[in-house]
């Protein structure tokens, strides 16, 4: 694995409106089979470097499809080609994560 993305997607509609636009966003990464994390703020996805642009870009697809007139999109990326690829989403949030019974 060698890549990781976060992605926010923020469709230029009223905040009640854009929720449902979002999830349909969300649903699309999902749907994709990759390692996923959905959080307040972005949703976090890690992978193949192409895979992932191509997710990133049909995002905005799939959020105009929803019904957004417009998008802002913000994304960040950890890219690591190197054998030793990058710190996976477990890598930094496992520690955090309260399991069952604890």
């Amino acid at each position: 694995m060698n890549a990781s993305v976060a992605i926010q997607v923020l469709p230029t509609l009223p905040d009640k409106e854009l929720v449902p636009v979002v999830d349909k966003v969300i649903e699309y990464i999902q749907s994709q089979g990759l390692k996923t994390v959905v959080s307040p703020f972005e949703t976090t996805i890690e992978g193949d470097y192409d895979k992932l642009m191509e997710i990133v870009k049909q995002c905005q697809y799939v959020a105009c499809e929803a019904g957004a007139p417009g998008l802002m999109t913000y994304v960040k990326i950890n890219f690591n080609p190197g054998p030793e690829g990058i710190l996976t989403i477990s890598d930094k949030i496992d520690k955090y994560t309260v399991k069952d019974g604890e």
